[in-house]
């Protein structure tokens, strides 16, 4: 469980010297953030399975907008994400910055079971001075040894005027219970212009070659590859989809056409799985499909009826305080920019994964 030393009233902090995070919270800051986690920690009983030692694996993805370069986050903001990724197992998270200051609090909020992985920045304007993370509870998921990333070589691009992807994909491998896998964390260019489209593309046929050929030559350290991220593919992108489906890609069931961004519009987060058909499954919903979903924070937190308590906070983020002049102001910017740039523009999607292979594998040594 999460970190909670910070929420006690200011009374025990004079009892015993504990290690706060945010010593500046005052108790009125304190009881908010308690009755806002409460709320949260009810919601994500209500529509994440709950967490097993030894049956499924609970697997996330998350862009967390900017992390480690907004400054305005509040400590509110850091005890909510910390909620979100410790109700799962393992969480591939996008978007993280040079900065590493936002996530060492996340990881002294999640406690010393959780460890993390990170890549080195991308350097250079393509790169957006982004890199790429894991987020794992050790009791559950071990470090297979793997870490790098996918990296195109000369032969492989002779031809096109890609010659690296701008983020090059972090590639990672895992074991939890029976299973072994890699994932493979992306975050391709986005953008509507054609231009941009065809950078897309482009950048997709290439990864899935170098796939392709990695996976035919055997140099992968496990072939069960899990594919996840922000691949900013819109609606309208199914001949990119087709290219990863045409490298025995598949998308989970439950995520298929799920809009994943806060305004509702564009499935630009997703999670590709290709693995052994035998072995490698994925915990049945009462419904028969695939259990994964997309998880929407803000219908708990930074809520409408909640907007009034942050518009002092507001004025102190925004960059030109004298145009939150009206309800209406606070209201728009509050929903369009302020609630976002503390959490993210994205929401996390999830999967669920069977790691107990007990019985198929009995089955499997029967005469």
């Amino acid at each position: 469980m999460p970190w909670y030393n910070d929420l006690r009233p200011i009374s025990d902090d004079k009892k015993i010297d504990y290690a706060l995070i945010f010593p500046s919270l005052n108790n009125e800051d304190r009881q908010r953030i308690i009755k806002d986690v409460l709320e949260l920690r009810v919601d994500l009983n209500e529509k994440i399975p709950s967490k097993n030692l030894d049956k499924s694996l609970l697997l996330a993805s998350w862009n967390i907008k900017e992390f480690g370069h907004l400054k305005e986050r509040i400590p509110d903001s850091y005890f909510y994400i910390a909620e979100v990724i410790n109700r799962f197992d393992l969480m591939a998270i996008q978007e993280i910055k040079s900065g590493l200051d936002d996530l060492f609090i996340i990881m002294r909020l999640l406690g010393s079971n959780w460890i993390y992985t990170i890549t080195d920045i991308t350097e250079g304007t393509d790169g957006n001075k982004e890199r790429f993370a894991y987020i794992y509870d050790s009791r559950k998921v071990k470090p297979s040894g793997l870490s790098g990333e996918i990296v195109l070589w000369d032969k492989l691009t002779e031809n096109s005027e890609v010659k690296q992807l701008k983020r090059s994909p972090a590639i990672t491998g895992f074991i939890a219970g029976w299973k072994s896998f890699s994932l493979l964390n992306i975050h391709l260019q986005p953008g509507k212009t054609d231009s941009n489209k065809r950078l897309r593309i482009e950048e997709v046929r290439l990864l899935m070659e170098a796939i392709k050929e990695k996976l035919k030559k055997g140099h992968f350290w496990n072939e069960n590859l899990i594919m996840l991220g922000d691949t900013n593919l819109y609606k309208n992108d199914d001949d990119i989809v087709e290219l990863i489906n045409n490298t025995d890609f598949r998308e989970a069931e439950n995520l298929v056409d799920k809009v994943t961004n806060v305004s509702e519009s564009e499935v630009y987060d997703r999670i590709f799985l290709n693995v052994d058909k035998t072995f490698f499954h994925l915990v049945k919903d009462k419904d028969g499909k695939e259990n994964g979903n997309v998880y929407k924070p803000f219908e708990v937190i930074y809520t409408e009826d909640k907007r009034k308590a942050y518009h002092n906070f507001m004025l102190a983020h925004k960059d030109d305080p004298t145009t939150l002049v009206s309800d209406e102001t606070f209201e728009k910017y509050y929903h369009q920019y302020w609630k976002r740039n503390q959490i993210s523009d994205h929401n996390p999607i999830w999967i669920e994964i069977e790691i107990d292979s007990s019985d198929e594998f009995l089955k499997s040594k029967l005469n």
